[in-house]
């Protein structure tokens, strides 16, 4: 038989593990400037280097830049070994490593600015995002056509993994980052308030299964085996583990907007398919554990092992955590506090910053056919994660637990017991300890960048290769004999069955729900009867010789619950568009919201008020309403509460020159804040120039601006910011002017921000009516 040399292309391979390094410390150290931003609110820096907008190049480095190389790392590697085939495309590989640094260094450059969507994990602007678009396909193409070309025909889970990851992230970002181009740094996406509040963490739940988790968990399933010399504990398992989170993660999103305006139907489906996700993903972190089994002597010494035993741990524990964090009751203490950094720093800490180490120091020795330069660095790393870590979760839940009750706390006679503030004070040393564990993390992550180039300094890569047999290709299984398979047909009648829970009554629904459990336990029941006397490879294994069916399967696996949750929200939302009463933004109103967003007031502020007792007495004006945030391109309802809620903020009656103050000054109305000064946005100029641009894509999105307000939209702008400078001239003239601007108050960002926050929770025509009934009466400050 004839053999064949096949080469594998490394190059690609370390100059993303040298990418994800560099990059990691970059992300950790933004994190860790933040943490003392929060501790100590001096060390902001306006305008580039204020919280709001370093923690989303803090969050866009750490998923995108660190992990996103480290991923491509694993793949690029793995893949090759596992198909026994070079890379497709040598000028695929280098495009997609060159062009994912060029969208990192764009975004480094473009968020600090203040360019930003305002919606977490997806802040990059249009342009960026077309460009991770076709990198991502470049990725895709260069991975399928390896497919293509394999010399192995079954398919190990680790590529199933990936398969998972590239089709669903493919399908995420397209969806949510649709949106109309503004100008060439501004667009807003096509949609609004509850829909786009559902289809933003429909992403960004999923960014972190299928970018964080699908990929790193199909890294576990070749490195871990390949570090521990042992194989895979169960196969059986790893498919349960697979397909289990595939279907079922996609549905969890709606977790993330419990007792909210979001539908109750929807909040429902998301808490009770998050409970569910406790199964496969444990089933995933027991089959890595017990993979190691015989092998946990060597833990004691070999640092690799120590690193993926503890990031399957801390999967494991994250993947617990997450579904508690989803019940209702649960829900309610935790949202908007600390408690959910402490939650997701575990897991992208503990579980892909543990699992890229493993990884980096078991395969850079390989690449340099050397060894690592200091196991006892290694393990000094190790350990200085690990404390850190734990510290900074500890302190996270210990801070997010005190924000949550002393926010529900209520007076004896009604009202709070807690001012905004006095929350701040109490967590403040929290604050501390979290910067303390976070600064831990970084030194032990210099360790490892520091360990690493002493152990390829002064050597030359090594070539990989492999001599493939070339054989026929073995007659397989047909397209038609997998998918008529029964366990494809029982899992379809199964998903018809919960399909039709959706549209039928209480009685029909449990009779549903029955009926496909009785499906599923029997389809079970049958092929575990079948086991002993089947001939030849099982239904599955046939499954993994097919690329393109699998990949179908994965595929409508994630569309279904995708568009079960997405399709009658939308809907809804555009009747509900049909029917609103509420008066869109003025044009200095838009302007403002464009500030609050570039400003990143979004991530230390919400906008939905929930519908408890404690948060009525805290925020006057009502519970939220879908129609509140009706023509909100993007929604601004937030996902942490540093700062009190603004979506009743009109309510609070403070005035223009509260809010003048405010944001020049903090500490001169609300004692104990925590929140930068914004000097910059009085000596900032408003886009007047883009206020037609801006109206019209509103207008194009459904908005129900009249041609005359488009067309008159600059003029009516001006007229409002006059009338605000107007009333802003007594205290303009107590503070004097700004240093070094000749900008008019009327033209700042200043001005067009508080007419934003002046808005906010207020629809026109039942304020006039209560303000008429009521008269105005001074409510206390809420900070």
């Amino acid at each position: 038989m004839e053999t064949q040399k096949i080469v594998y292309n490394d190059k690609v391979v370390r100059q993303f593990i040298a990418a994800s390094v560099v990059f990691g410390v970059v992300a950790m150290l933004v994190g860790a400037t933040i943490a003392l931003q929060m501790a100590l609110w001096q060390t902001n820096l306006p305008p580039w280097l204020t919280f709001g907008r370093l923690r989303p190049l803090h969050t866009n480095a750490a998923i995108f830049a660190f992990v996103g190389n480290m991923l491509f790392a694993g793949v690029y590697h793995s893949t090759q070994r596992l198909l026994k085939v070079r890379l497709a495309s040598d000028a695929l590989s280098a495009l997609h490593f060159w062009g994912w640094q060029a969208i990192i260094a764009a975004a480094a450059i473009t968020l600090p600015l203040g360019l930003s969507q305002g919606k977490e994990y997806a802040e990059l602007i249009w342009p960026i995002d077309l460009a991770v678009a076709v990198i991502w396909v470049v990725f895709a193409i260069n991975f399928f056509w390896t497919l293509a070309k394999r010399n192995e025909r079954h398919l190990y889970v680790a590529i199933w993994f990936y398969i998972a990851t590239i089709v669903t992230i493919t399908v995420l970002y397209v969806v949510n980052n649709l949106a109309i181009p503004v100008s060439l740094t501004q667009s807003y996406p096509v949609f609004a308030g509850v829909q786009d509040a559902l289809v933003q963490w429909w992403y960004g739940h999923n960014a972190v299964a299928f970018f964080l988790t699908t990929p790193i968990l199909g890294i576990m399933y070749y490195y871990l085996p390949k570090a521990a010399k042992r194989p895979v504990f169960s196969y059986r398992l790893s498919i349960v583990h697979f397909w289990g989170l595939v279907f079922l993660y996609i549905w969890a999103g709606p977790h993330h907007l419990l007792n909210s305006a979001l539908p109750e139907w929807a909040q429902t489906l998301g808490m009770t398919f998050s409970l569910m996700l406790w199964a496969p993903s444990w089933g995933g972190m027991l089959n890595g554990l017990l993979t190691l089994r015989g092998a946990w002597d060597r833990l004691r010494q070999d640092p690799v092992l120590k690193f993926f035993a503890a990031g399957v741990t801390f999967y494991g524990m994250a993947t617990f955590e997450g579904p508690l964090l989803s019940i209702r009751s649960v829900n309610a203490l935790a949202h908007y506090t600390d408690w959910i950094i402490g939650h997701t720093h575990g897991g992208a800490l503990g579980w892909n910053g543990f699992m890229a180490a493993g990884m980096f120091y078991w395969l850079v020795p390989k690449l340099y056919g050397t060894k690592l330069h200091s196991r006892g660095a290694a393990n000094l790393h190790f350990y200085l994660g690990t404390v850190g870590i734990l510290v900074y979760m500890v302190a996270m839940w210990s801070s997010g637990i005190t924000q949550g009750l002393m926010w529900q706390a209520e007076a004896e006679g009604g009202g709070i017991l807690y001012s905004f503030t006095e929350t701040i004070d109490a967590i403040r040393p929290m604050y501390w300890a979290r910067l303390v564990g976070g600064t831990m993390f970084l030194v032990g992550f210099c360790i490892q960048a520091w360990n690493l180039a002493m152990t390829i300094k002064g050597k030359q890569p090594v070539e990989s290769s492999v001599d493939v047999v070339v054989e026929e290709k073995p007659e397989e299984a047909t397209v038609k004999e997998i998918v008529l398979s029964k366990p494809v047909i029982a899992t379809f009648v199964g998903c018809v069955l919960l399909g039709g829970v959706a549209i039928a009554n209480a009685i029909v629904s449990v009779v549903l729900v029955v009926a496909a459990t009785a499906v599923a336990v029997g389809a079970t029941l049958a092929m575990q009867a079948a086991k002993g006397k089947r001939e030849g490879p099982n239904w599955h294994r046939l499954l993994e010789g097919k690329t393109l069916i699998f990949t179908v399967f994965v595929t409508v696996a994630v569309l279904i619950g995708g568009a079960a949750e997405l399709i009658p929200t939308i809907l809804i939302g555009a009747h509900q568009r049909t029917t609103s009463a509420m008066r869109p933004y003025t044009a200095l109103e838009l302007h403002g919201r464009d500030v609050y967003i570039a400003e990143g007031c979004y991530v230390c502020h919400s906008q939905m008020i929930r519908p408890f007792t404690w948060e009525n007495a805290r925020y006057p004006g009502g519970v939220s309403s879908a129609d509140d945030s009706v023509w909100d391109h993007p929604f601004q309802w937030g996902s942490k509460r540093t700062g009190p809620d603004l979506a009743r903020e009109s309510a609070m009656n403070r005035g223009p020159v509260w809010h003048y103050n405010h944001m020049l000054d903090p500490r001169s109305t609300s004692e104990g804040s925590i929140m930068p000064a914004y000097p910059h946005l009085r000596t900032q100029r408003v886009a007047f120039d883009l206020t037609r641009q801006k109206l019209s894509v509103m207008r194009m999105l459904g908005v129900p601006y009249a041609e005359a307000q488009v067309t008159g939209g600059e003029d009516d702008a001006r007229a409002q910011a006059a009338s605000i400078a107007g009333a802003l001239a007594s205290e303009v003239e107590r503070r004097g002017p700004p240093d070094g601007t000749d900008v008019p108050l009327a033209e700042s960002d200043l001005v067009a921000l508080i007419a934003y926050l002046e808005r906010l929770g207020r629809n026109e025509s039942a304020w006039r009516g209560r303000d008429a009934e009521e008269g105005r009466t001074e409510v206390a400050s809420n900070e």
